[in-house]
């Protein structure tokens, strides 16, 4: 059920029903409806994680890509090079959350057979939180590594030309305690969907976030939108998304820098990511059936360490989305931003969002 108490008010929306009128909209233009499926539970379970930038905020980009022939309506990418450990998935534009799960389980059942494994993705499409497939790695027994690049968003530091994307990272651990130990990050001060929600919102945004196109700090998301983000500690961060973009492209054979095209620019052109899957097996270690053991232990550490005055929890690396997850307990809060797009999105597909969330 939707509630809101104004025309302006956050949407509660309740996650089963909100996943099952996406996936009828992907299913309505043509994508199999158990691949709509899949992909609309990745999109609402950064909802329930309360990453919103990565949620269903993301339909209607989706939904016109799709109409515009530049997402395939493929179920999965070809495997264009086998070398056991080294594997090359042509995606072929396919929506990222299919290509992106037929990475993990093949990179997952090459490492349990040889030690560690590694998928590189070219011609590739957005795949929501990088997260969400580090944590499927480990939750195959496997340390899970998943990063991919965007087109650039970033200058160098001193710089005032976009030179790589704030390509993600992602690192899970499996752990015998309630949830794998995780860490998810853009490269960038913040997400390019964070400032998005903000410009909707009619809200600014931190001085240290983005650039104005002349390369000045901007706290006009629409400025920032039309200039560049800012790396996430200056050189560090710059350095880092630099290899990434290396990494993901160079070893697919996929786009890199300026060849992975803008996410929101042409509907009709093809994004061109490439994204890098890497799967470590622990029981290839001799410390393999503790070290899942041992990162619960290192989590608790960190949950229980002592707290400055004024804070109620410090959460170790991966808390925080478990525990998100579970305090929403099956609903999404949607900004009315959101809501309305997601129903105008039903609309141009031929379903009637309100209704299925009825």
């Amino acid at each position: 059920m939707a509630s809101a108490t104004t025309s302006a008010a956050p949407v509660r929306v309740d996650a089963e029903r909100l996943a099952s009128a996406v996936a009828d909209i992907f299913a309505a233009l043509g994508i199999a409806p158990a691949n709509a499926r899949i992909v609309a539970h990745d999109l609402v379970l950064a909802d329930l994680e309360g990453i919103g930038s990565h949620g269903v905020m993301l339909m209607p980009m989706y939904v016109e890509r799709i109409q515009k022939g530049s997402v395939s309506k493929r179920s999965e990418g070809n495997v264009v090079s086998d070398n056991k450990t080294a594997i090359v998935i042509d995606a072929d534009n396919a929506l990222g959350q299919l290509t992106a799960h037929q990475a993990v389980k093949l990179v997952a059942a090459r490492a349990r057979e040889f030690g560690m494994a590694t998928v590189a993705v070219r011609n590739a499409f957005h795949f929501g939180t990088a997260g969400r497939y580090a944590r499927l790695i480990a939750e195959h027994g496997c340390i899970g590594i998943v990063m991919s690049n965007t087109r650039p968003l970033m200058p160098a530091p001193g710089g005032a030309e976009a030179i790589t994307g704030n390509n993600p990272i992602a690192f899970a651990l499996p752990s015998n305690g309630e949830y794998p130990v995780e860490v998810d990050m853009a490269l960038s001060a913040t997400a390019m969907g964070k400032i998005r929600l903000a410009a909707a919102a009619g809200q600014s945004i931190p001085a240290d976030w983005a650039m104005a196109a002349d390369g000045k700090p901007t706290t006009d998301p629409n400025e920032a939108i039309k200039g560049m983000l800012a790396p996430a500690a200056g050189p560090k961060g710059f350095g880092l998304a630099f290899i990434i973009d290396l990494l993901c492209g160079g070893l697919s054979g996929g786009a890199i820098g300026p060849n992975v095209r803008p996410l929101y620019g042409d509907a009709s052109e093809p994004y061109r990511c490439s994204q890098l899957f890497i799967a470590i097996d622990t029981g290839a270690f001799p410390t393999g059936e503790s070290f899942a053991e041992r990162v619960n232990e290192q989590a608790q550490r960190v949950s229980h360490s002592k707290r400055t005055p004024g804070i109620d929890r410090v959460y170790a690396p991966g808390e925080l989305a478990y525990a998100t997850r579970k305090r929403n307990a099956g609903t999404c809060t949607l900004s009315r931003q959101t809501f309305d797009s997601l129903i105008a999105t039903g609309k141009s597909a031929g379903i009637d969002i309100e209704a299925a969330l009825k």
